[in-house]
């Protein structure tokens, strides 16, 4: 069998399987199973393939087609022009939370704490983004601290970022310019209608609080401003629908300046707002 037999193979199983983009997949785990750039595959198409090969892409497709992620199989995601490691232990980066990484580098900053940073795509991408700022991750997962860990080393920020374990701002000591967030927003009656990638095969408390998904927000927005310099930022992600009881709950708790972002399809997405004044 050539390689693009049994990539036009593996494709029709996946459509089968009801997984998303099936050519696509099936060619990022051809050319992973081969060790080639996926750029390369068509290169390699009119070839036959090797048996060794032929048995880690079925190994592959197989796992896809009980839709586990493409990225939890080949360990890494891509974000805001890097390469990000990943597992099961922490919420894949997307594309809809670079419109938080762009908010965060409209404004200069030169400290960041990131609340609940999983693999750690956004510490680290501000870190590697502003060359003078340092950081700090929490994250109530042991498993996710040393994940992120291991992206600030892997991108050349370590010296600079620290990873904590924390509920929330339970272990945060001192006071920060910037706030990030991207939280566990789905309420709990969501969760049965999330892709499977989703909700099988990451982790649940990254995407929900068990609630009505606002949860995180009254947090953030209660006990942010004692670890804001005063005129500091939070950016936080949204669902799409939150927008208007985020900004409710920002403002109630006496923050300014609160605006909701879109995301690059033009849905909410991102919340930022400025520190309240300091009470005597």
């Amino acid at each position: 069998m050539t390689a693009a037999q049994a990539m036009a193979a593996a494709t029709a199983r996946l459509r089968a399987a009801g997984v998303p983009d099936p050519a696509r997949d099936a060619r990022l785990l051809l050319a992973h199973a081969a060790q080639v750039d996926a750029t390369r595959v068509t290169l390699i198409a009119p070839e036959d393939i090797a048996p060794e090969i032929a048995e880690r892409y079925e190994a592959l497709i197989s796992l896809r087609a009980v839709r586990v992620p493409v990225s939890h199989l080949i360990g890494e995601r891509a974000f805001y022009g890097r390469r990000f490691k990943v597992s099961s232990d922490v919420l894949d980066p997307r594309p809809e939370t670079e419109t938080l990484i762009e908010a965060a580098l409209a404004e200069p900053f030169a400290s960041v704490l990131d609340i609940g940073t999983g693999s750690g795509c956004i510490l680290v991408t501000l870190l590697a983004e502003r060359t003078m700022a340092v950081g700090t991750g929490t994250d109530l997962s042991e498993a996710a601290c040393l994940q992120a860990s291991a992206n600030a080393v892997l991108h050349d920020v370590d010296p600079r970022a620290e990873v904590i374990l924390s509920d929330w701002f339970g272990a945060v000591q001192g006071t920060y310019d910037l706030i990030v967030s991207n939280p566990p927003y789905l309420a709990a009656e969501e969760m049965d209608d999330v892709a499977p990638e989703l909700r099988d095969h990451e982790p649940r408390m990254a995407l929900t609080d068990e609630a009505d998904g606002l949860t995180a927000y009254r947090v953030l927005a209660a006990m942010g401003p004692a670890h804001l310099a005063a005129g500091g930022r939070l950016i936080c992600e949204i669902g799409w629908t939150q927008a208007a009881d985020v900004v409710e709950i920002f403002y109630a708790a006496g923050w300014q300046d609160v605006v909701c972002l879109p995301d690059m399809d033009g849905r909410d997405r991102v919340i930022c707002a400025r520190t309240p004044p300091r009470t005597a």
